[in-house]
């Protein structure tokens, strides 16, 4: 089992009299780790996926929840975003009885987000967990090991069960898609034309790192531009894919509205398209290789709390910074190469306006952008 960055953030949340609960892609471990951290003490495990416990957590009144609980003081609901008016319950369990500590989870932000966000103000320590970060990934096969395995991870990414099942990537990968992501799309996303969802994804995944445009997916999908971004709200909701801005403060040229998409884990975006040819063979490289930077320092930015926003940054002269972050005012681009053959330098355009630092990374030096100390 793979040591999680979480763990220790979470353990020192116990006994605060708020809520933990722990939201993310289904099969990244979410249960797994709240399980490692309620260790061998006692607790009442709520089960959402099961009939039964759905019907005795929707809509319950104080006595009756007091009945569910019984002597328990470790309560944990998974997949509790199946649960109608979960939020409300748990509000109940928070405020009334304030020995439980009550943990859940859930693998879409479709309703859970809508459920607890309101009735949970201000009761509740929210996080998300991804699949397995290159740090843990290090961490638990040693360093040595982790960078003789770089290039597969480009291709087959670090889920848990991807991780467990070494030749039989594939097929795992082939499940994961199928059984899971699309099937809370479509659920919860309220999908009306499933094909055009097919061939809206597999149209990101031959564009990822690039800037997307609305109009173009639309006729590429044949859907119109509001239906294009209602589903690629969707398919951030689903933890499939997330979005990065442009930075944009002060110079007339620079390109202020657009979007780049990112996949939160390569293997699922290969799968995607159908292609795990050996990374050294690929056309992509850069592509996956951007993917995979870009995704991990998105969890270290989410796992270490950290306030950094992040952007791209391009001018209409086609002048490009990989990856920006302001950091309380403090400008720092990146530059991405899988290898940095010669001087590479950021445009002075952004250097010199934004007095920004400047950092290339490669394969050479990767480790210190997607491990943040």
């Amino acid at each position: 089992m793979y040591a999680r960055t979480l763990h220790a953030v979470i353990e020192k949340r116990i006994g605060s009299g708020k809520a933990i609960i722990v939201t993310g892609p289904r099969q990244v471990g979410k249960t797994t780790l709240l399980t490692s951290i309620l260790g061998s003490r006692p607790y009442l495990f709520l089960n959402g996926d099961d009939p039964t416990t759905r019907e005795l957590l929707t809509e319950p009144d104080t006595e009756q929840i007091r009945a569910i609980l019984g002597t328990h003081s470790r309560v944990f609901i998974d997949e509790a975003q199946r649960i109608k008016g979960i939020g409300l319950t748990m509000k109940i369990i928070t405020d009334q009885f304030r020995k439980v500590q009550l943990f859940a989870s859930g693998s879409s932000s479709f309703d859970l987000a809508n459920e607890i966000n309101e009735p949970l103000t201000g009761r509740k320590w929210e996080y998300r967990l991804f699949p397995i970060s290159w740090e843990e990934f290090e961490q638990h096969h040693g360093f040595v090991s982790s960078q003789q395995q770089l290039e597969n991870r480009l291709v087959y990414g670090f889920y848990p069960d991807v991780l467990n099942s070494r030749g039989d990537e594939i097929m795992v990968l082939r499940n994961l898609v199928s059984s899971y992501l699309y099937r809370d799309l479509l659920i919860y996303g309220d999908i009306k034309k499933p094909e055009s969802l097919d061939k809206l994804i597999r149209a990101l995944a031959f564009q990822v790192g690039s800037e997307v445009n609305f109009t173009e997916l639309g006729q590429l999908t044949g859907l119109d531009g509001k239906t294009v971004s209602r589903y690629i709200e969707i398919l951030e909701k689903g933890y499939v894919i997330f979005r990065l801005g442009s930075f944009s403060r002060n110079l007339r040229n620079e390109i202020k509205t657009n979007n780049k998409i990112y996949f939160f884990d390569n293997g699922v975006r290969n799968m995607i398209i159908g292609n795990f040819d050996p990374f050294g063979s690929r056309p992509d490289k850069g592509a996956l290789w951007e993917n995979f930077l870009v995704s991990e320092r998105f969890k270290q930015i989410a796992y270490k709390q950290s306030l950094a926003r992040m952007y791209f940054w391009r001018t209409k002269q086609q002048q490009e910074v990989d990856w920006v972050e302001d950091t309380g005012g403090r400008i720092t681009g990146f530059e991405f190469k899988w290898s940095s053959h010669g001087k590479v330098r950021l445009p002075v355009t952004f250097t010199k306006n934004y007095d920004a630092k400047s950092k290339v990374i490669d394969r050479t030096n990767f480790r210190e952008f997607v491990i943040i100390q």
